[in-house]
């Protein structure tokens, strides 16, 4: 992949809409997170202002078929709920303002049954503990407008105990700091209104260390730079207000760097093989720069500007699917 000027947007569309005709073998190996998939390529689409080509009756028609009967979602059809992918379906109900096709209800009770008494978030039935759960319950019931069903107090006070003394956080107490769990995290608290919690100067620090001489950033020190913490660490960074700590041009050429012009898709380096999660958190990632033709992205929630704003103050009523 030579380097680009530009951002090839209609091959990234033309790329991702695409995907849901595969029936290779990643199709395959990649079924069991159909759901995350939908996520990443549709936000991508409705960034590049192209979530209008898709059908929408019937991508939500699939995604309540993925509901169990305790109110979360599996990742794909007949595959068990997780927290991860009930969050991801609720994000794709945004962008399609169909909030209304599920019972809000439901979906909170099953998400509040997950917090333990230290206020943790367990990602599904299996007990597993991880911060990247404590985002997804917080992030998912604000869209809801459910907060109040789980205790915020002790689920932030959890997130603020996976705090690092380099001011990091990992995915419980005492786990190493990592980009993609600081995001989580920092997320969390911004959304559970608890950024207090946050040595943003410190941490501000350490998330613009991550960025190397190629213009990308890493996700840990003396690691390769990945388009994906082109999201991770920048999101971190604008919500804590520290972002221009980093060379911006610098990382926005990185991310065109590592686009295929031919075929479309954006992958973690330079010359390696596209994917459809690198592809988002380029577009994301190139949203948060402020690229041009790119819609705003709100670095919290991970979805459209605008859709946030109608989540909020304003949105439009749907009839449900039948």
């Amino acid at each position: 992949m030579a380097d680009s000027e530009e951002l090839h947007l209609e091959k990234h569309v033309d790329y991702i809409k695409s995907l849901d005709k595969k029936s290779d073998f990643d199709a395959v190996a990649m079924e069991h997170l159909r759901m995350s998939g939908a996520y990443w390529g549709l936000t991508a689409l409705d960034i590049m202002g192209r979530l209008g080509d898709m059908n929408v009756d019937e991508i939500v028609a699939w995604i309540l078929k993925c509901q169990d009967e305790c109110g979360g979602f599996g990742g794909n059809y007949q595959h068990d709920p997780h927290i991860l992918y009930t969050l991801s379906a609720v994000q794709i109900l945004c962008l399609f303002d169909r909030l209304d096709a599920v019972d809000g209800d439901k979906i909170a009770a099953y998400i509040t049954g997950l917090q333990n008494e230290d206020g943790s978030f367990a990602g599904d039935e299996w007990g597993e503990v991880d911060t990247r759960f404590s985002y997804c319950a917080i992030c998912c019931l604000s869209l809801l407008k459910r907060l109040d069903k789980i205790d915020l107090e002790k689920a932030c006070d959890f997130v603020a105990r996976c705090k690092n003394f380099d001011g990091g956080f990992g995915c419980i107490p005492g786990g190493e700091s990592h980009a993609g769990q600081i995001f989580c995290c920092v997320g969390a608290l911004a959304i559970g209104g608890a950024l207090h919690h946050v040595d943003k100067d410190l941490l501000g620090w350490w998330l613009a260390e991550r960025q190397v001489k190629s213009g990308g950033l890493n996700g840990r020190p003396e690691k390769l730079p990945d388009v994906c913490y082109s999201w991770w660490v920048l999101a971190s960074l604008v919500i804590m207000d520290r972002v221009h700590w980093i060379d911006k041009k610098k990382l926005a050429q990185f991310i065109l760097d590592c686009q295929d012009p031919e075929g479309g898709g954006i992958s973690d380096r330079p010359d390696d093989a596209v994917d459809v999660f690198h592809t988002y958190f380029g577009v994301a990632g190139l949203s948060l720069l402020g690229y041009p033709g790119l819609k705003a992205i709100d670095p919290a929630y991970a979805l459209p500007v605008d859709v946030v704003d109608r989540v909020f103050y304003g949105q439009k009523k749907q009839p449900p699917v039948s």
